[in-house]
């Protein structure tokens, strides 16, 4: 896998994360000291989580290695047809409805443990197709490249969040259906790379 395809897919999987960093930062109003744990707590996630796929898939490799490629297309063409599907079944109208409940649950006034809890729970909520997606890795690549695409993924995801964090404080909107969609093309698209490359290369 080259640079270029790691960011790729690093820049798709946290599509999520950057619209819920900038979502909680517009509703809590939260401090950038609150901005940074949560985005280093998101990108650890969405750096385990693919570690944990990864390792799944070089376990089973051995196993499927004759539909190997087939496994690996399947799952990043899945988790990509989902965010597309997401991005198109998502309701404009809905936003106003969200601005005007942002006010009401500031997360700024929960407790230090129940804050720590509520950033944990979203970077296990933004992580879980990045679990899918390590397989993938696992299946096509050594652990050696895996490493460092998934600490790839976890700075960009990082940095992510911590851009999220600065439009949300602005009240700058993120155009959460055009990134879904672009980030589900890509994932197709690295899916049926990888395929071609088994079938004619």
């Amino acid at each position: 896998m080259t640079f270029i395809e790691a960011l790729l897919l690093a820049l798709a999987l946290c599509v999520d994360t950057l619209v819920v960093s900038a979502t909680t930062a517009f509703r809590s109003k939260m401090a950038y000291g609150r901005g940074l744990l949560m985005a280093t707590i998101l990108g650890f996630c969405q750096f385990a989580f693919p570690l944990v796929g990864a390792v799944i898939g070089d376990v089973s490799r051995s196993f499927i290695e004759a539909v190997d490629h087939w496994v690996a297309f399947g799952l990043l063409a899945l988790v990509g047809g989902k965010m597309i599907v997401d991005s198109l079944s998502l309701d404009p109208s809905q936003k106003g409805e969200e601005s005007g409940r942002q006010e009401k649950s500031p997360l700024v006034n929960r407790k230090w443990g129940r804050e720590l809890m509520h950033y944990c729970m979203l970077g296990i909520a933004t992580s879980i197709d990045g679990l899918a997606v390590g397989i993938g890795l696992g299946l096509e690549h050594t652990m050696g490249t895996v490493m460092w695409v998934v600490l790839l993924i976890g700075v960009v995801t990082f940095l992510i969040s911590l851009l999220g964090v600065f439009l949300g404080k602005r009240n700058i909107p993120v155009p959460e259906r055009t990134a879904n969609l672009i980030a589900g093309v890509v994932l197709i698209g690295l899916g049926v790379k990888i395929l071609l490359e088994h079938l004619f290369f």
